[in-house]
């Protein structure tokens, strides 16, 4: 590649710029680096670790979502519910709902389920609305369906779940979760 040669024009503006730029360092003054930070000696006081609580409108992180839950209910019945073939004792649907408006819904469903002595319920979320946004970062769709296993999670819905999982698609699918409650004691 051949470099072209610069005009009067370009050279004469070069020339005025640096004349109105200070150096960093002065002209005499080599630059010398900075000394390491020498490590503190006196260990800080250890203050207990804040687990971050997310709020109902804060979307889920990723490790929340994607950590892998383990089996606390009976293994038989597990795979039957995962298979479809336990039928659900209850149900809410949740569709259309607003966060402000689902949540107290739910909590509200949940509780009295497990005071019934209801075992296996139906939350329905719905899959969320399909956008049309193409911008460079990609919005997550279903508020509802990201939230729903948070606020499960979550005190005082917590202490009566035993077991979140998504539907078959039978009862849903993507757009709905089995809770699985323990005995009301």
């Amino acid at each position: 590649m051949v470099r072209r040669r610069l005009t009067d024009e370009e050279i004469d503006l070069w020339h005025r710029v640096a004349e109105r730029t200070e150096r960093l360092q002065p002209k005499g003054t080599p630059a010398r680096p900075l000394p390491k930070p020498k490590p503190n000696r006196t260990p800080a006081p250890q203050e207990p670790p804040q687990v971050p609580r997310p709020s109902p409108a804060a979307p889920p992180s990723p490790t929340l979502s994607l950590r892998p839950q383990s089996v606390q209910m009976d293994r038989k019945a597990y795979g039957r519910m995962k298979r479809g073939k336990l039928a659900p004792e209850g149900r809410i649907d949740l569709h259309g709902m607003t966060l402000d408006r689902a949540h107290p819904v739910l909590t509200r469903f949940i509780l009295s389920s497990q005071a019934s002595g209801r075992r296996l319920v139906l939350v329905i979320t719905g899959k969320g609305k399909v956008t049309r946004d193409n911008g460079p970062i990609p919005v997550p769709r279903g508020i509802l369906r990201r939230n729903v296993p948070l606020w499960l999670g979550m005190p005082p819905l917590a202490q009566a779940v035993l077991q979140v999982e998504r539907a078959h698609i039978s009862h849903g699918g993507e757009g709905a979760f089995y809770v699985y409650l323990r005995r009301a004691r």
